[in-house]
């Protein structure tokens, strides 16, 4: 491509922004509400995303022991549930440090225990963690199979219910992201093609001087990824603010809430929307001008 030709293109570009500028300011001002919309669900979507991986990370197994095991058997149980690859950690609570954790737990009550006198009706226990929320069944299963071990509880039912909460979660925030993506493709495009329709007799003069399809569409592409770029980088400081303040009033009353990081977790959202501008602006400018090419 000659540079007289890219110079041309270029001008164009900005002659056009120019002698449309309401136009143009429309087109910006709609892809950066558009983007902002679409990036305010995004986040909510892997805030809710992260919030949901907690409540799973918060299941854990607990394996009850014989009582009549020695020192080695329950070593060789702590070691070959370790081996598990679904375990990331293993702690072993005594009997002695159960009573206390459920006199602590029952507090005003804790005298309800005053009966069983010096007796510890408890099991020694591990406690384990798993990496994965697919894995704790499994899992589960496997450690109830060791020999020494009396009994496995994961709170199954409220276990099977934060999964199907958490499946729910992702496959909401899954479904909300593509309908909004969707709609703001559909609204972009539209505004372009107001763009384009305003100068349908530049195009038609254009085509009837022999001036190829591509020759005619660049500029209007180039104008598009323009439009995209200044709504998309407009959207995305709006959405840093908002996320900020956001994170700011949550953290001032919430301060345990799993909220993903502000950085880099928005430099990315910011990289993001910027792109999805070029994007939507070279696709709006496609559709709108597909109809006006065919003269």
């Amino acid at each position: 491509m000659k540079l007289q030709t890219v110079e041309y293109y270029f001008r164009e570009v900005v002659i056009s922004m120019v002698r449309n500028r309401w136009m143009s300011f429309a087109s910006i001002g709609t892809v950066a509400v558009s983007l902002f919309i679409l990036g305010v669900f995004l986040i909510l979507v892997m805030n809710m995303t992260k919030m949901a991986s907690a409540l799973e990370s918060q299941v854990q197994i607990s394996a009850y022991l014989n009582d009549d095991i020695s020192k080695e058997e329950r070593n060789d149980i702590e070691r070959m549930t370790k081996a598990l690859s679904a375990v990331s950690k293993v702690e072993y609570i005594p009997k002695e440090s159960a009573l206390k954790i459920l006199r602590e737990r029952l507090g005003d009550n804790q005298k309800i225990l005053d009966a069983l006198g010096d007796s510890n009706p408890l099991p020694n226990a591990f406690l384990v963690t798993v990496n994965s929320a697919d894995a704790v069944k499994s899992t589960a299963d496997a450690i109830a199979d060791l020999y020494g071990v009396e009994e496995v509880k994961y709170g199954q039912d409220v276990a099977s219910n934060i999964f199907n909460l958490t499946h729910l979660i992702r496959l909401f925030g899954l479904i909300l992201t593509i309908i909004l993506a969707g709609a703001t493709i559909f609204i972009i495009a539209n505004t372009i093609r107001l763009t384009v329709f305003a100068r349908r007799k530049e195009i038609a003069i254009m085509k009837y001087v022999g001036a190829t399809d591509w020759f005619i569409r660049i500029p209007f592409i180039l104008e598009g990824i323009g439009l995209g770029i200044i709504g998309g980088t407009l959207s995305a400081f709006a959405l840093r603010s908002f996320y900020a303040a956001m994170e700011t009033k949550i953290y001032s009353t919430l301060a345990f809430f799993p909220m993903v990081e502000q950085y880099p977790f928005m430099n990315y959202v910011t990289v993001s929307l910027i792109l999805a501008g070029i994007f939507v602006g070279i696709l709006g400018s496609t559709i709108s001008l597909k109809k006006f090419l065919q003269v």
